[in-house]
């Protein structure tokens, strides 16, 4: 009795279980309901007593009207406190026109414009209490 070999019977395995698993039906993996995407998403989103917590939040919750939009206003916050207790000392714009003029290695006109730069260098604060109007 001759022995046959056995070295092809795990790749006629691997090879037959491969393609059964691409037999599967769409409508079986993905089956059709009443339900849309949105009502999913909703659904797993919060639990329900979340949600009920939500919108009790949202009726609960008045509109902004101008008054309580100006408020910020006379809040003290970190920008407030620096803008009032280190003022900027005065530094005035300078205008400088720029005559119009030939620039680069091959003369290219350059049309006139104004440029805007400060009088000082650097921004400077007064101190605490230093006065910063005009005498």
């Amino acid at each position: 009795m001759p022995i046959r070999s056995t070295r092809s019977l795990p790749g006629l395995l691997l090879g037959a279980l491969l393609s059964s698993g691409c037999s599967t039906d769409k409508d079986h993996l993905l089956p059709h309901g009443p339900q849309t995407m949105a009502d999913i998403w909703d659904s797993q989103s919060a639990p329900p007593l979340e949600r009920r917590l939500e919108e009790v939040r949202q009726t609960l919750q008045r509109p902004l009207n101008e008054a309580a939009a100006a408020q910020p206003a006379y809040t003290r916050t970190a920008r407030n406190e620096i803008h009032s207790q280190f003022r900027r000392l005065p530094n005035p714009d300078l205008v400088m026109y720029v005559f119009p003029h030939l620039a680069g290695s091959d003369p290219v006109p350059v049309p006139g414009y104004s440029t805007v730069f400060p009088l000082y260098q650097r921004v400077q604060y007064a101190l605490p209490g230093e006065r910063t109007e005009d005498y």
